[in-house]
């Protein structure tokens, strides 16, 4: 079943209070999705010629000295590393695809939920409530965000199967559905050089956006483009650098509602998420038509 959500903070002055604004509509998800939470979270852009990773270990007790002792010895003092639980994000002074390399080669034992320059992606198993707690999301910051709470229906339940799922940089995609021809279009774009880490047909989505970008679209012509390759039912949240959009397939079969007011922009799979949000009752509401296009940007 699973629940989504996505806020854009519009008013400068409450981008302190994403974390905990996020962390409750998270929390109204709980009973669509209590095998797992992810979100992805859009802040500190570092600055040009660095990179920021987001590392998740693998389970049990996770040594980090080892990472540290490595990325010292290559860069000397040109990183950050910062710990959030099983997690961390690691920002360095070197090309997107040259730190992704360099973990895959000296690290294959760590997993990258995201990559980029604004993007940190957290996920784990268990409810909405303990990730809450676990990664004090609260305290979080940020221009905006998008979260997923996981009713696991066609792969495991594990933290790698969870939500969001980035395959490009500053790119990522929560979904609410299924796709019925994610295998075949999984091969054909292994073909064009996309890579994945799971099998869950939400990464293909994610996949199929990053695919389209890389060869020249624009987020909205990626999606519209979606329409006609992706089979199946969906509601879409995706996040970019400098945003957020959500498309619904053309039945419209997944619920979805959105809102506004002129100091945020949310959607979420049922309005309760949204009633949590200050000025909620004053907000313009409506429900996305199918194979629209809504999107938020900063930009």
């Amino acid at each position: 079943m699973c629940g989504i959500v996505g806020l854009f903070i519009k008013n400068p002055e409450l981008q302190k209070n994403l974390g905990k604004y996020l962390s409750n509509m998270l929390i109204q998800m709980t009973e669509r999705g209590p095998d797992s939470t992810g979100v992805a979270i859009y802040r500190d852009p570092v600055e040009l010629g660095w990179t920021k990773l987001t590392l998740l270990g693998p389970e049990g007790d996770y040594s980090w000295e080892g990472l540290n002792r490595n990325l010292s010895a290559i860069f000397g003092d040109d990183y950050e590393l910062n710990l959030q639980c099983d997690q961390a994000v690691l920002k360095v002074s070197t090309d997107s695809v040259s730190a992704q390399t360099w973990i895959h080669e000296k690290h294959p034992e760590l997993r990258i939920n995201g990559a980029g320059e604004a993007i940190e992606i957290f996920k784990a198993k268990g409810t909405p409530a303990g990730f809450v707690e676990n990664f004090n999301l609260g305290s979080f910051h940020g221009s905006h965000a998008l979260g997923h709470t996981r009713m696991a229906t066609e792969s495991a339940v594990t933290t790698e199967h969870s939500h969001p799922f980035s395959t490009g940089a500053d790119l990522c995609l929560v979904h609410n559905g299924s796709l019925s021809n994610h295998n075949q279009l999984r091969e054909e774009l292994r073909r064009e050089g996309i890579t994945f880490q799971t099998d869950n047909d939400s990464e293909v989505a994610a996949g199929y956006l990053a695919w389209r970008m890389r060869e020249g679209d624009s987020l909205d012509t990626s999606l519209k483009n979606a329409l006609s390759d992706l089979d199946g039912f969906y509601t879409f949240a995706v996040g970019t650098k400098d945003g957020f959009a959500v498309l619904v397939d053309p039945i419209g079969c997944k619920p979805g509602v959105m809102a506004e007011t002129d100091d945020w922009a949310a959607m979420s799979s049922e309005f309760r998420a949204i009633a949590t949000l200050p000025g909620a009752n004053d907000a313009k509401i409506w429900e996305p038509v199918p194979s629209r296009i809504y999107s938020w940007s900063g930009a």
